[in-house]
Parts: C-alpha cells; sequence; structure tokens
C-alpha cells in the first residue's frame, strides 16, 4: 500500500458542546465504530478510533470498498449496522470476534454499512490540509456512484434544519449532531469539530458495586455503581454504570455502600448472573467483556433499597448506550417506582428517510 495519506491515522474529533453551533456544515452524529478507510487497488485497511486495524472484522465491507470507492483514497467514515428499527450497535460489538468461522457468519447475519464523512486523501493527492468545504465537495463527487452498503452522510449548511435532524433522527437510533466549520483542515486527534448530543435524567436502583481496579485489601475503592430499572413484569434489568468518581470519594463509598451489602442468606435480583442461561429474558451485569475476555466483571450485590438520579444519552434496547453520570441520591424515591416509564422514548424514525437505502444489500 502506498497512499499520500498512510496508517495509522488517528482520526479528527469532536468537543461536546450544549446548542448546535451557526454557521457550520451539520451531519448526523452515527452510532458506530468510527474508522479510516484506506484503499490501494485491492488493498484495503480499516483502522480504527484507537489506530487499531478492524479489517478482519468486516469483510463484506472490504469487497464493497473495493467495488464502490475509489481505486486509491482514504475515507474517514463510521461502521454501523442499520436494521428495521434503527442502528444497532449491540449487534455491532458482537462483530469483534477472535473466530475467523464467527466473524464469517456474522458477516452474512448481521451485515454492517458504512456511512462516509470526509476524504483525506485521493489519488495521489493529500486532502488533509484543504478545508473542509473542499474535502466535502471531493467526497460528493468521489462517492456520487457508490451503492450500499457505502453511503454518503446527509450534511447541511441550514441551521433550523439541523435542529429538526437532532429530534428526529433520535429514533432511528442517532445520538446527535455533529458541526464542522466550513473552513477547518483534518486534524488528527484534534477536537476541532463540535457534538451536540441528547442529555436525559432517569432516577434508578443501585443493585451493586464492582472495585476499582486500583483497589486493594488495606485501601479498598469503589468502581463503578451498578444501575437497574424494573420492567412491568418487576424484574430488575442491569441498564448501566456509574464510574466517574473521585479518589477520595471512592474510598468514602466503601464505607456508605457497606450498610446496603448482603447478610448472609440474603437473596439479590441478579444472584444468577454468572449462570449463562439467567441472561435470556432479563439483563443482567456480568457477561463476559468481548473487547478484554480477561477483565473481571464479577461484582458486589447489595441490597436494591436505594435510589440515584444519573445523567444519560439515550438509550440502546433496555439499557444506557453509554457511561451514565452521578447526579444526585434520591432518598425520597422508592425502588420500586424506577421503572422503565419514566424514560422519554423519542419518536421513530427511519433510518432509510435518513439515507436512502441503508440496511439494504447491493
Amino acid at each position: 500500500m502506498k497512499l499520500p495519506v498512510m496508517p495509522p491515522v488517528a482520526p479528527m474529533l469532536a468537543k461536546a458542546v450544549q446548542t448546535i453551533p451557526p454557521g457550520a456544515s451539520y451531519e448526523p452524529k452515527w452510532d458506530g465504530f468510527r474508522s479510516v478507510i484506506f484503499r490501494d487497488g485491492d488493498d484495503v485497511e480499516f483502522g480504527s478510533r484507537n489506530e487499531r486495524p478492524m479489517t478482519r472484522y468486516f469483510p463484506e465491507l472490504v469487497e464493497a470498498v473495493r467495488r464502490e470507492l475509489p481505486e486509491r483514497c482514504v475515507v474517514d467514515g463510521e461502521i454501523v449496522i442499520a436494521t428495521d428499527t434503527g442502528l444497532d450497535f449491540e449487534a455491532l460489538q458482537q462483530r469483534i470476534h477472535p473466530a475467523v468461522s464467527r466473524v464469517t457468519m456474522l458477516s452474512e447475519a448481521t451485515p454492517a454499512s458504512l456511512i462516509a464523512f470526509d476524504l483525506l486523501a485521493l489519488g495521489d493527492d493529500d486532502l488533509t490540509g484543504r478545508p473542509f468545504r473542499e474535502r466535502r465537495a471531493a467526497l460528493e463527487r468521489a462517492l456520487a456512484d457508490a451503492a450500499p452498503p457505502i453511503h454518503l452522510t446527509p450534511a447541511t449548511d441550514d441551521l433550523a434544519e439541523a435542529q429538526r435532524w437532532f429530534v428526529e433522527f433520535e429514533g432511528a437510533g442517532l445520538d446527535g449532531v455533529i458541526a464542522k466549520p466550513w473552513d477547518i483542515t483534518y486534524q488528527q486527534d484534534k477536537r476541532v469539530m463540535f457534538k451536540i448530543k441528547h442529555t436525559r435524567t432517569a432516577d434508578c436502583v443501585l443493585a451493586g458495586f464492582r472495585w476499582h481496579k486500583t483497589s486493594t485489601d488495606a485501601n479498598p475503592l469503589i468502581g463503578s455503581f451498578l444501575l437497574g430499572l424494573y420492567d412491568d413484569s418487576g424484574d430488575l434489568h442491569h441498564v448501566g454504570v456509574v464510574g466517574a468518581f473521585t479518589a477520595a470519594r471512592r474510598a468514602e463509598l466503601v464505607h456508605e455502600l457497606e450498610p446496603l451489602r448482603l447478610r448472609d442468606g440474603e437473596s439479590h435480583p441478579w444472584e444468577r448472573w454468572s449462570e449463562a442461561q439467567a441472561h435470556t429474558g432479563q439483563r443482567l451485569p456480568g457477561a463476559v467483556s468481548r473487547w478484554n475476555a480477561t477483565k473481571d466483571l464479577s461484582f458486589v450485590p447489595l441490597r436494591p433499597e436505594r435510589v440515584l438520579e444519573v445523567k444519560y444519552e439515550h438509550m440502546e434496547g433496555t439499557r444506557f448506550r453509554h457511561l451514565a453520570h452521578f447526579v444526585r441520591w434520591r432518598d425520597d424515591r422508592t425502588p420500586a417506582s424506577c421503572t422503565y416509564e419514566q424514560l422519554e422514548q423519542p419518536v421513530d424514525f427511519r433510518l432509510d428517510d435518513i439515507v436512502p437505502g441503508l440496511g439494504t444489500r447491493a
């Protein structure tokens, strides 16, 4: 492979802001795996956010890149899995698997799509030093005839349209809007774009915790809280974690949570978490991490008696898509009142109405 921009490339990043800024190019914020794609003839490589190759996990996209992208190019984009009900990040995570046979099977069962949103190189030309306005125009020309599963992300310079996208597109699994100043060059690992994401709060049951990775017997430290919500049947589901605490607060929490630890003979809604069959029909903590098979995901169960308010961005199915953030204790709320009914439900929106053909196969 010999391109004017060579791997690895650290993708350009966005800083979080509260409102959509005026005077920029606006795009949907896709919820998938960020990837920089390099093609030099038949040689194709998919780089990731951490600059590690992901090529082997998406053989169907390798073939699509050879078929649909210019013969020599470097494209920045997002790998997603599109379904009739929106983006499926959980299915996308399943694609990262060490077994070739499973990767092959999943490439057929849950095929991925590539959403392109920047062009770093074309032919012998390095475009990273050019303003985004020129790169976007070149990307539109380069992908003018591209067919699924390769797609060009929608873009607009209309602020009102971007605000509408922010509200409506969440119903298809997107998690906000990206704003790109027209004059920015491509700056690796720099937060020169802007991201505007949804923020909501929910009252959750504290059902357990994990020890911090630096915790010792001599200096115990809480790592993260395990959060629960009740469904209509009264089952407590694991919906996410809270873990952003200072070292001093982690030490204090050890003593605060001690009265909630189970006594001999007491049961817990998640006591069967280590049994694979127990995860059917109820989301429990403790499944093996597909990113790090050696990571200890065991937890200390607590009597589900205390409620905390957390801030979250959006739901993926029955869980918080990203790490939640602690807001405050809610001692005025009962655990039984912490149900899914409190959560705001975005309006349903079809991916095909955002990008025609997304989710279909060539």
